[in-house]
């Protein structure tokens, strides 16, 4: 399998993966696999646009625009993500009321970092009632409340938060901590609360009636000392009333300032946010693309190259100051298929004058050399007549640096020009020749195999031979052993006969 199909293989797993994840509101894992999905392949158009969906879910536009333009660059015609943006833009005034909960979505973060709870949750819930499914916003304002031990509230945001991205890992971490703060909470409010019953009130019962009356003071009434408490009471409450209502009217216009430098803050954050998102993407297709671009820069170089040595031979051909033999080395650097037009028709001039007189002369060298034995130069200066003409002569060049090769011992070089004389110059007398010197390897390939056969089954019937004539000598041996046993038993018997 090629590499690119690996590749488009794996975006579509990806893709579908993070469909999947969508379909069960799993928007953060959505992400993830749509992300690993265009690092695969970046044209990936369904995939590009079902991220701007996932980011629109999410309450994140901006991402989700930035998605949908880079799919209408990569396809422009056909493309869902048109209708995606043109549903967008059709009711008036939602991307300004998106640009103004994302301004006081980063107003709130400023005030928060300031001290400013209170301002900072004021902020949020008016972001979220122009664009409730603003999941960064949920999330804030649950941790504000968190803050403030307003655990009710956050919990609510907490659970708008989670049915729209049910695995978030920051809401998934502040429903957790809702939970710990909720389970230890109650055991200290019942614990204070015995206490404080004990000290404040006092039960018992008369007859069938309970009597609630309040606890014995270890303090004895005293009006001069209540006088003097009350009257600390209130210059405290004035001091109160001049801290929290003539303060704040003196310090409005400095609020109001701060407040003007934050807003024009966060307007200039959220554009070079998403500003630098898209150059982040751009910036990763230049680097995808940049082996691409090096080729092109590679062949634009060889193309230049060949058009000066193209217009300098010309030069040199018409003023008729250089050798033959330099215009030709010259000429064989070009590449040809590179050349434009104008370029072509000026180099074909230039091979018709120099060509078929260069042709001529090398062939005639490559066949003294050939005759002579020096088949290294007759081999070069067959590879420049056949880089000129392959079909010089009818492939009579062709066949003499095939016939070269195979007389200095490179045989597969040879059958290979042998081989294109066969198919492209069949009814030339070189093709000919070249089929016969094929026809020729192939029968001495076959009388060798078969003679290896052959030495093998003569070897076979020597050995079988040989066990033959080592039995034959052992039955020989015995006869005589028996001739002698009887010639001794008859010298024997004659003996006793004469005793």
């Amino acid at each position: 399998m090629e590499y690119t199909t690996k590749l488009m293989y794996q975006s579509n797993y990806w893709y579908n993966d993070g469909l999947k994840k969508a379909d069960i509101r799993d928007m953060s894992g959505a992400v993830t696999s749509l992300r690993r999905s265009l690092q695969y392949n970046r044209v990936n158009i369904a995939a590009r646009n079902l991220l701007g969906l996932v980011y629109y879910g999410r309450g994140d536009v901006v991402e989700a625009l930035v998605e949908w333009i880079l799919s209408k660059n990569f396809q422009p015609e056909d493309n869902l993500a048109d209708y995606y943006i043109g549903k967008v833009q059709e009711v008036p005034g939602e991307l300004e009321s998106i640009n103004q909960a994302v301004k006081l979505f980063n107003q709130s973060i400023e005030l928060a970092g300031l001290n400013g709870e209170d301002l900072a949750i004021i902020q949020l819930k008016k972001a979220l009632a122009v664009h409730p499914s603003y999941v960064k916003a949920h999330q804030l304002l649950a941790l504000l409340y968190i803050q403030t031990e307003q655990f009710s509230a956050a919990r609510k945001e907490l659970r708008t938060a989670h049915k729209l991205d049910t695995t978030d890992e920051i809401t998934l971490r502040y429903m957790h901590e809702i939970t710990q703060i909720r389970k230890s909470r109650p055991s200290r409010a019942r614990d204070r609360g015995k206490g404080e019953g004990t000290k404040q009130t006092v039960t018992y019962n008369i007859g069938n009636e309970t009597i609630i009356q309040p606890a014995s003071s270890v303090f004895k009434e005293n009006s001069g000392l209540h006088t003097l408490l009350n009257i600390a009471v209130g210059v405290l409450v004035g001091a109160a009333v001049m801290w929290f209502l003539v303060m704040p009217a003196v310090s409005v216009g400095r609020q109001k300032k701060l407040n003007e430098r934050v807003v024009s803050f966060s307007d200039k954050i959220a554009t070079q946010e998403a500003q630098i998102s898209a150059l982040k993407t751009e910036l990763e297709e230049y680097r995808v693309n940049s082996e691409e671009s090096e080729d092109l820069k590679a062949q634009s170089a060889s193309t230049q190259e060949s058009y000066e040595i193209v217009l300098e031979v010309a030069k040199h051909l018409a003023a008729e100051d250089m050798s033959d033999q330099e215009m030709l080395e010259q000429m064989l650097k070009v590449s040809p298929d590179s050349l434009g037009k104008a370029g072509k028709s000026r180099y074909d001039e230039v091979a018709a004058n120099l060509f078929p007189r260069m042709c001529e002369k090398l062939y005639a060298t490559a066949g003294e050399e050939f005759e002579s034995g020096d088949y290294d130069g007759a081999i070069s200066s067959l590879e420049k007549i056949v880089k000129m003409d392959e079909g010089y002569q009818d492939g009579k060049a062709l066949l003499l640096l095939a016939q070269s090769f195979e007389k200095k011992g490179e045989q597969d070089k040879a059958n290979i020009r042998y081989q294109k004389l066969v198919e492209k110059y069949k009814d030339k007398e070189a093709a000919r020749t070249a089929q016969k010197s094929l026809d020729g390897q192939n029968s001495q390939n076959r009388q060798t195999e078969t003679g290896s056969q052959d030495d093998e089954n003569n070897q076979t019937e020597a050995g079988s031979q040989d066990n033959q004539t080592e039995t034959g000598s052992q039955d020989d041996q015995g006869d005589l052993d028996d001739q002698d046993g009887s010639s001794d038993q008859a010298a024997y018997d004659d003996n006793e006969e004469s005793e």
